[in-house]
């Protein structure tokens, strides 16, 4: 790994290296990660207080009505939990019929949120710190309230222009009848109440008690599917990881309903070319990765579910060696070819990443889905839901069609890189489909090429939109942009003010006694240790 004093890219960060890191998306929140491994917590005592203060301090991400997934290495093996929820009982495919799709927004858009349970299962099994400990730093934030951070500030008037007639969205995210700027403190006494309430029970309070009983009356109230039987009937899942192997490392991602497989499929098609030959911002580079990516979300979009409607074509099938091989032969080096990928929205979304001195190490994400979800406020208790419903199909047959008591296709994925038998970096890219996308990239950047976590953050991404439509962000060398327009790529350059759809990067990459830790400056968060 290469540490350059000049760095190749525009940045305002430099690599942060130490025997204990956190890097997260805010600096409060990456502050409460601290003192967790200053109490003597480990990494995922840091990750957990971490996570329950990203709901207060950058709400256009997540809140308490998220989803979840993690990746943890305890000292000897990996872990990988499914924390995302189900729909409602009620919700069959008769439910939607006639309508032209799937709510984005809104009470029909919100399945049962898992974060919360995560953080509680979480915690029982891995954690050192008492429950109630990891929630203080999120508890005065909430009560004392926090100065707004620029780009949060920025996402949180896009987000109130939008969804300011949802149910409970003004009363609570637009005090005085506007959303706060930059600079301005915020307080949410009722976030606070409800995140006493959470410690207090482990979590109980929020499937089946007070929390419970309020979010299934504001449903009832508004015709909604959601009851207390569907956030009753939760549960996670230790479901494990997948991975891929590139050379001496192997990337994981946890297995569908997550879109992590598209990372995995890109990489495993990537291996049967000579990508390696290539300097990693060269046109070469980047034009077989778009392909590969291309390829992979084709297959994505039309087979990947909640795992257990996968029933013809299962994650072994998309992950086999000889089929990744067949489908590395359709790229061709001289142009690009209009696969018929889907298109590739924004979303709203948390990612962190920790590692303590004795070795664990956590990859965990929780989000919102799109920036705020589903727009839906519960009065009174700053619990703001997802629209992880809108990730559905009413596509009938299709394995991802919406159905009762069912995940929907989901699209946030913690990531982690192992060695032969060793950890080599906890990772995560928020931003919705880009996600995916965003884990490739980061991949080959550290592990092929070598590129310390803060190097690869800062380095200009790539997006696919939809068929030869490649969005590149404006940093990107103009000979290399030219080039890739050249082999019959459509591109279209976006500036830093609309990057958001290129999402943010935390790394923790394990060296010699202790880590290495990029944030991403499209972000208001940082890496920080001891």
């Amino acid at each position: 790994m290469k540490f350059p004093i000049d760095a190749p890219y525009p940045s305002r960060r430099s690599p942060v290296l130490a025997r204990n890191l956190v890097a997260t998306s805010h600096p409060l929140a990456t502050e409460a990660g601290l003192a967790m491994l200053r109490k003597g917590g480990n990494a995922l005592d840091a990750a957990l207080a971490a996570a329950i203060t990203l709901p207060v301090v950058e709400p256009t991400g997540n809140g308490l009505g998220s989803d979840a997934f993690c990746i943890l290495w305890d000292g000897k093996e990996l872990h990988g939990l499914n924390a995302s929820g189900r729909s409602p009982a009620a919700w069959t495919p008769q439910r939607f019929a006639g309508q032209a799709g799937l709510p984005q927004r809104g009470w029909e858009s919100v399945t049962v949120p898992g974060a919360v349970s995560a953080w509680a299962e979480l915690s029982q099994r891995f954690g050192k710190l008492p429950f109630e400990t990891l929630f203080e730093p999120a508890i005065e934030y909430a009560s004392k309230g926090f100065h707004v951070s620029p780009i949060i500030g920025e996402l949180w008037q896009r987000g109130a222009k939008l969804l300011h007639a949802q149910p409970g969205f003004a009363e609570h995210f637009m005090p005085g009848g506007r959303a706060p700027l930059a600079g301005e403190i915020f307080r949410t006494p009722d976030m606070a109440r409800s995140l006493r309430l959470i410690a207090e029970s482990r979590g109980e309070a929020f499937y089946r008690g007070e929390l419970a009983g309020k979010i299934a009356a504001f449903a009832r109230e508004h015709g909604a599917a959601l009851t207390e039987d569907d956030l009753a009937a939760h549960r996670n899942d230790w479901c494990g990881t997948i991975s891929q192997r590139f050379g001496e490392a192997a990337l994981h991602e946890i297995p569908p309903n997550g879109q992590g497989i598209a990372a995995l499929m890109a990489l495993g098609m990537l291996r049967e070319t000579d990508v390696a030959d290539f300097a990693p911002d060269s046109a070469e580079a980047l034009h077989l990765q778009i392909e590969a990516m291309k390829l992979a979300f084709l297959d994505v979009d039309t087979y990947v579910a909640d795992e257990g409607s996968m029933q013809e074509i299962t994650t072994a099938h998309l992950l086999d060696p000889a089929y990744l091989a067949s489908r590395a032969k359709l790229i061709d080096r001289s142009r690009a070819t209009e696969f018929p990928v889907g298109a590739p929205k924004q979303g709203g979304t948390v990612c962190l990443a920790t590692g303590d001195a004795d070795g664990m190490m956590v990859s965990y994400i929780q989000s919102n889905y799109a920036g705020f979800g589903s727009g839906v406020v519960v009065p009174g208790t700053g619990i703001s839901l997802q629209n992880r419903g809108f990730g559905f199909t009413m596509q009938a047959g299709h394995p991802n069609e919406v159905g009762p008591r069912k995940r929907p296709f989901h699209t946030i994925i913690p990531g982690f890189v192992m060695g032969p038998s060793e950890p080599i970096m906890a990772f995560g890219l928020m931003g919705g489909p880009m996600q995916a996308q965003g884990h490739l990239q980061m991949m080959l950047r550290t592990q092929l090429w070598g590129q310390d976590p803060q190097t690869a953050a800062d380095a200009p991404r790539w997006r696919v939109i939809e068929g030869l439509d490649v969005a590149i962000e404006s940093a990107m060398n103009p000979a290399v942009v030219q080039k890739l327009g050249a082999l019959g790529h459509r591109i279209a350059l976006e500036s830093p003010d609309s990057s958001f759809g290129f999402g943010g990067a935390q790394l923790v990459h394990r060296i010699e006694g202790g880590y290495v830790g990029g944030s991403d400056f499209r972000k208001d968060g940082h890496a920080a240790g001891f």
